[in-house]
């Protein structure tokens, strides 16, 4: 395998170095710059490296990271001070320390004394977060000692090779042409930071992410030497590090400033443009007020240094699906760098990253989230809620760009929606209000973006039926031999014409990579309900020829009607035969509901008798309106995304990239019966052979204090030690307490069983119990 890597900043070095040691020699590394103060983001970057974060996989990135840069003598871990001035910001601080726990990072949280004892610079403050492994990486020093390495092992580096052609044949690289020179490539990985969009524009593959100007200064000198932790400000967008006996300070305090590309040139520091020091009075005013001492000084050597920007905040790594062997390693920053490397250099030589990598994947977003004035608006709003308190919940600037066509009727029932992919999905509706429904108070966090109308909406569906929107469910038409989906799924779906299978896509490692639902409409006719655009990808990636696989979700619509009394609303309206003994748990139909044409699949998410029913989307409205105009009769309501939860989550039902992914086997999942080992070969199927107990599985606690409801990612403890997290949480409407599922040890995953769950301050009693809660022995779905 050859490859040439775009970008010798501190990606580019470590995914150089990191791949030669996995015994790829023939690696070259271009450079439009010098080695190795390159000129871009790499080379100006303050070096702060704060492990702790709510994603496990960023976390992981930084803390190998840490351990790398420690090995190579390019670290200096001088620990970090995070402080809160606000009640708010307090709370945050000791939310952030469970997830630190969550990840195996030791932390602290501080009261005000502690605090200025380890920063004797600071003002008031309420406390603050102390992570004594955090520090200061140098990252030109750490990426010339990777490049070094990789050298000596065979790789070569070349500086002022600017690239300006990515050449390819058939749909894959062969090459990458710079303004002298051709180098011949099986692979190549853009690591070119904030200049990737121009990058993937030379291989026709878009880079969605945005260049932003981040301002960042030194004081003059103070009268003592600067405390050497790193300190974080986010009440105000301040950051701050030593140097000698100055401070540098940096501000996402001001106005925002995307960069445009054309504006940059190549040269000695492009990504560093001029300081605009009037941007700079408010975040020096506030620096100031958290460190008096400053008042004596002013901000020196200031510049407004360029950053990569994202519409979610994430990297994007991976292999563009159109142009096989052109790679992303793209908006990374140092903090994560070497952990991002080591990820994507497993991935090229193994092929699998060994991490999950589902938040980071290039091909992560639908086609309706690509569009530049998307991109820029999206990763603006990352940029100014970088430091922000972002609860679970809390919505995007751009709403409204997927709304399915039952739209206009959640509106006039007054739906308070959430967004969740570009998708619009009622989170409840306020014309539930009037129906009873009975939960404690809940405090004030787990209350956000929250209704007790949910509680009624869940009430209302175990009792009698209701309709819930599963259009934003992605859904693919696979037409071909069923071999192909045979070999890509751990059951069997090579089922009689109007069955359906709940199975699994595997990687070869036998780790998760999503659970779907594969309904046989024809001979070679699947309707595919899957995750999103990874799905989507990976299946388009292995189809062989004679097999087409089509994202049909736009063009369609889709609702569930569930509850006791669901027959009861379809039988009238069906052209077909509904009862159980006729249509069956698990099977599909082509029929009619009044004049509506609809594919009708016998499946529940939330543990009631019903249906999932299909129609394109033009007929939308008048199924919803066939439905809801002879449900009136049963007291039908819709039901929103909050009740939905509760119920799947009562039911035991996992959610793919939250219970589990491809880090985890289906056994420690707990969907061993989604494996059918004896179906023939299918990817991963090796892997699981002979795979003995697992060391940790997925358990399902019910918590003690009904005011409390976790929201995800909180540790977990026993016998005063953190022993794992939380991955989903709600509260069980129907069992009458907060539900959370988490990842424990299999010794701890025993009924009965007494553990702590760590939300904010305090420790949430919990017990181990079995699953499913409500209806264990599946009656109510199958009846």
């Amino acid at each position: 395998m050859t490859v040439v890597i775009i970008g010798a900043g501190i990606v580019g070095c470590s995914l150089a170095d990191e791949l030669t040691q996995r015994g790829r020699r023939n690696v070259t590394v271009l450079e439009q710059g010098p080695l190795f103060a390159t000129g871009g983001s790499s080379s100006h970057a303050p070096g702060l490296v704060f492990q702790t974060n709510p994603s496990r996989t960023m976390a992981a990135f930084a803390r190998y990271t840490v351990d790398k840069f420690t090995e190579l003598g390019c670290f200096d871990a001088v620990g970090s001070l995070e402080v809160a001035t606000t009640g708010e910001r307090l709370r945050e601080l000791h939310r952030r320390h469970g997830y630190a726990t969550s990840w195996g990072i030791p932390a602290q949280v501080l009261g005000p004394d502690a605090c200025r004892k380890l920063y004797p610079l600071l003002g008031d403050v309420l406390g603050g977060l102390h992570v004594p492994g955090d520090g200061l990486a140098r990252a030109v020093d750490a990426g010339e000692a990777q490049a070094r390495r990789a050298i000596a092992r065979g790789a070569r580096f070349l500086a002022h090779q600017r690239v300006v052609a990515i050449e390819q044949r058939d749909g894959h690289v062969t090459g990458v042409r710079t303004e002298d020179a051709y180098y011949p490539a099986d692979v190549v990985v853009s690591c070119a930071g904030f200049w990737g969009p121009a990058v993937g524009g030379l291989a026709g593959v878009g880079v969605p992410l945005l260049p932003m100007a981040h301002q960042y200064a030194r004081t003059g000198p103070l009268d003592t030497a600067a405390p050497t932790p790193i300190l974080r400000h986010q009440d105000r967008d301040l950051y701050f590090r030593a140097y000698g006996d100055r401070l540098g300070v940096g501000s996402y305090l001001h106005r925002p400033m995307p960069v445009g590309l054309g504006d940059l040139s190549p040269g000695a520091q492009p990504s560093m443009l001029p300081f605009t020091a009037e941007d700079f009075d408010e975040s020096w005013a506030a620096a100031t007020d958290l460190l008096p001492a400053l008042a004596g000084t002013q901000p020196r050597e200031g510049f407004n240094g360029v950053f990569s920007f994202t519409a979610d905040g994430f990297p994007l790594i991976g292999e563009a699906r159109d142009v096989r062997g052109f790679w992303t390693a793209e908006a990374v920053w140092v903090t994560h760098s070497a952990g991002a490397a080591r990820a994507l250099a497993q991935w090229l030589v193994e092929g699998r990253p060994g991490v999950d990598l589902h938040e980071c994947d290039l091909n992560r977003f639908d086609p309706s989230q690509l569009s530049p004035g998307y991109v820029r608006e999206r990763a603006i709003r990352s940029f100014v809620e970088v430091y922000d308190i972002i609860h679970p919940l809390d919505p995007p600037s751009i709403r409204d760009v997927r709304v399915s066509p039952f739209h206009a009727r959640h509106v006039e029932l007054g739906a308070v929606f959430g967004e969740a992919a570009g998708w619009e999905r009622p989170l409840w509706f306020e014309a539930n209000a009037g129906l009873p429904r009975t939960e404690a108070e809940r405090d004030d966090w787990s209350a956000r973006h929250w209704s007790p109308i949910a509680a009624a909406e869940a009430r209302a569906t175990r009792e009698g039926v209701a309709l819930y929107d599963m259009t934003p469910l992605t859904r693919l038409e696979v037409t071909g031999p069923v071999s192909f989906l045979q070999g890509l799924t751990s059951g069997d779906v090579d089922r009689p014409v109007g069955t359906v299978v709940y199975t699994l896509l595997l990687d070869e490692a036998g780790g998760v990579r999503s659970d779907v639902t594969v309904a046989r409409l024809a001979p070679e006719v699947f309707q595919v309900g899957v995750n999103g655009p990874l799905d989507l990808d990976w299946l388009l990636r292995h189809r062989p020829p004679g097999v087409t696989v089509r994202d049909i979700t736009g063009g369609t619509c889709g609702l569930g009607v569930w509850g006791p009394l669901a027959r009861d609303l379809i039988a009238p309206l069906a052209d077909i035969d509904v009862s159980h003994s006729a249509f069956g748990y698990f099977k599909a139909r082509r029929a009619h509901l009044g004049p509506v044409p609809v594919t009708m699949l016998r499946l529940s998410y939330v543990g009631e008798l019903g249906w999932e029913v299909y129609t394109s989307a033009e007929l939308g409205p008048k199924l919803w309106d066939t439905l809801w105009e002879a449900g009136q009769r049963h007291g039908i309501v819709a039901g929103g995304r909050a009740a939905f939860n509760s119920l799947r989550l009562e039911k035991g039902y996992r959610a793919w990239g939250v219970d589990m992914t491809a880090e985890d086997d289906p056994y420690a999942a707990g969907l061993g019966f989604a494996v059918r080992l004896d179906a023939g070969d299918f990817t991963g199927r090796s892997a699981l052979l002979g795979r003995v107990d697992p060391e940790r599985l997925l358990t399902c606690l019910v918590l003690a204090d009904e005011g409390c409801v976790p929201m995800g990612r909180e540790p977990v403890h026993a016998g005063g030690e953190p022993v794992g997290y939380v991955t989903s949480a709600a509260y069980g409407h129907t069992v009458g307490a907060p539900i959370a599922y988490a990842w424990l040890p299999a010794a701890l995953a025993v009924p009965g069983t007494e553990v702590q769950v760590g939300y904010f301050d305090r420790m949430l009693s919990a017990t181990v119990a079995a699953e499913p809660l409500f209806d264990p022995k599946h009656e109510r779905i199958r009846r």
